[in-house]
C-alpha cells in the first residue's frame, strides 16, 4: 500500500505541471459580518499534521532519449513540506535539439516514443516553470549524480543560464541506513513502505526517492530538523553540486565533451544513422575478458607493450575497446597493479581534470578520477610508479583506422 503522505489526494493533488487548489474552506453560512474567516489551506501539507517540521525538499527524477545525460524526454517531481507531500509535478518533453534522437534501449526500459512527444515544448521552453516548482529547494533523486548532470547537459546545450542547483542521493543514504541486498529504487521503496507500481515513470520514481528520504527521518531523526541536510549530514553524506553560470559556458560538462566528437549520432535531423548504433554511455561495463597482444602487432606502435585499464565508461564497449588495445599490442588488465602502464579514462575525461585536480591540491573522489581504479593509480602514482593517463579522444588517435567508423568524429571544417 501506498502511505497516506505520499498519496496523491483526489480534492487537492495536481495534475501534470498544474498547482492543486485542495478542498477550500468557506464561511460558516449563520455567520454575521464580523464574523471571522477560516482560514484556507494554502497547500496539500497544511492539510495534515507535520510529520517531521522542517524536511522540507523537492525529489526529481528525469527519464533521457539517449546514451547522452542532456538529453531528457520526461521529468518528475515531488514537493516534499515538514514530511508531507506539498505538490507534484510532471512532463515528457522533446530533449534539447541535436541530442533527440531515440536510443532503442532507452526507449525498451520508460516506453517514451518520438512520437509521443512530439507535440510536447522542448527543456528550454519547460525549464522556467521547473525552475519555479523547485525554487530554492535541495533536490532529492535516487543517484543524485546523474539527475545533476542532466541537469547540467541540458541546460548548456540548450544555451540556457544555471540557477546552481543542490541535490541530495537518497540512495547512498538508503545504504547507510537499510540492510537490504539491494539499495535499488524498488528494494529501497519497498523498505520505505512505498509501493513503486511503475518503475522507470518519472514521477512515480521521484515519488519513491521522496518516500525513502521520509521515511528515514522518521527512523532515524527527532520530529523536527532544521533542514533536510541534517538526515544526510548523521551519515557524512553531501549533496551534488550544479554550479550557477551565465550562458554560453566557458567550459562544457565532461557529458558534453564526451559525445561532442559524434553528437550527429544523436541529431534526429541526420539522416542514415541506426539508432541501434548509438553510443551507451550509461550502462554498467562489462569487463569482457583480457586478450592475448597480437603477435603481428608493430612494435613501434604507441601501444605497443603498455599494460593498459580502462576505467569509466567508453563510446565503445570496454570489451571492444580491450581488442583493439591487444590488436595493436598492449596487454589489457581489468584492475590496476604494479604492472599497469597506461589508464584509459572515460566519461569525457580530459587532461585538464587531470590538471584541475592537482591544482585544487584535493583528494578526487568524483568525476572520472573518483572510481576505484583512477584512485587506486593515483595513490601508486603518488608512490612512484609511472602511469600516464589519457582519456577516450587520445585513445581513439591510437587506435586510429581501427576506430569503429560510425563513432569517428566528423572532419571539421576548414
Amino acid at each position: 500500500m501506498i502511505p497516506d503522505h505520499l498519496r496523491p489526494q483526489p480534492s487537492g493533488a495536481s495534475r501534470a505541471g498544474t498547482r492543486p487548489t485542495g478542498p477550500r474552506a468557506t464561511e460558516p453560512r449563520s455567520a454575521g459580518a464580523g464574523a471571522a474567516r477560516v482560514q484556507e489551506p494554502t497547500s496539500l501539507a497544511d492539510l495534515r499534521p507535520p510529520r517531521i517540521k522542517g524536511l522540507n525538499f523537492t525529489a526529481v527524477d528525469f527519464e533521457t532519449a539517449n546514451g547522452y545525460r542532456g538529453s531528457p524526454c520526461a521529468i518528475g517531481l515531488v514537493r516534499i513540506r515538514d514530511g508531507n507531500v506539498d505538490e507534484l509535478y510532471f512532463k515528457r518533453m522533446r530533449p534539447p535539439e541535436g541530442y533527440d534522437r531515440f536510443d532503442p534501449r532507452n526507449v525498451a526500459i520508460h516506453g517514451i516514443t518520438p512520437e509521443r512527444v512530439a507535440r510536447q515544448p522542448r527543456f528550454a521552453e519547460l525549464f522556467g516553470e521547473i525552475r519555479d516548482f523547485i525554487g530554492e529547494d535541495v533536490l532529492i533523486a535516487h543517484n543524485a549524480a546523474f539527475d545533476i548532470e542532466v541537469f547540467e547537459a541540458a541546460l548548456e546545450v540548450s544555451g540556457l543560464d544555471s540557477p546552481g542547483l543542490q541535490a541530495l542521493c537518497s540512495v547512498q543514504l538508503a545504504r547507510a541506513v537499510y540492510q537490504l541486498d539491494s539499495h535499488a529504487l524498488p528494494q529501497a521503496a519497498a523498505e520505505a513502505g512505498f509501493n513503486l507500481k511503475h518503475h522507470h515513470h518519472a514521477l512515480w520514481d521521484a515519488r519513491a526517492a521522496a518516500a525513502i528520504v521520509v521515511d528515514i527521518a522518521e527512523r532515524t531523526q527527532p520530529h523536527t530538523v532544521d533542514s533536510v541536510h541534517q538526515v544526510f549530514a548523521a551519515h557524512d553524506l553531501e549533496a551534488e553540486v550544479l554550479p550557477a553560470w551565465q550562458a554560453p559556458r566557458k567550459r562544457l560538462s565532461r557529458a558534453t565533451r564526451q559525445v561532442e566528437p559524434f553528437a550527429h549520432l544523436f541529431d534526429a535531423r541526420v539522416e542514415g544513422v541506426d539508432p541501434a548504433k548509438l553510443p551507451d554511455l550509461m550502462r554498467w561495463q562489462d569487463e569482457g575478458r583480457n586478450p592475448i597482444p597480437s603477435p603481428q602487432a608493430d612494435p613501434d606502435h604507441p601501444l605497443a607493450g603498455e599494460q593498459v585499464v580502462f576505467t569509466g565508461t567508453l563510446s565503445v564497449p570496454r570489451p571492444d575497446a580491450k581488442k583493439l588495445a591487444a590488436d595493436l599490442g598492449a596487454q589489457t588488465a581489468s584492475r590496476v597493479t604494479g604492472s599497469t602502464t597506461l589508464l584509459v579514462i572515460g566519461d569525457g575525461f580530459s587532461t585538464e581534470d587531470e590538471h584541475d585536480a592537482a591544482a585544487a591540491a584535493e583528494e578526487v573522489s568524483s568525476g572520472p578520477l573518483g572510481s576505484a581504479k583512477a584512485q587506486d593509480a593515483l595513490r601508486r602514482r603518488s608512490a612512484g610508479q609511472q602511469i600516464r593517463f589519457i582519456g577516450e579522444a587520445e585513445f581513439r588517435q591510437m587506435v586510429g583506422p581501427l576506430w569503429p567508423e560510425h563513432l569517428t568524429p566528423l572532419p571539421t571544417a576548414e
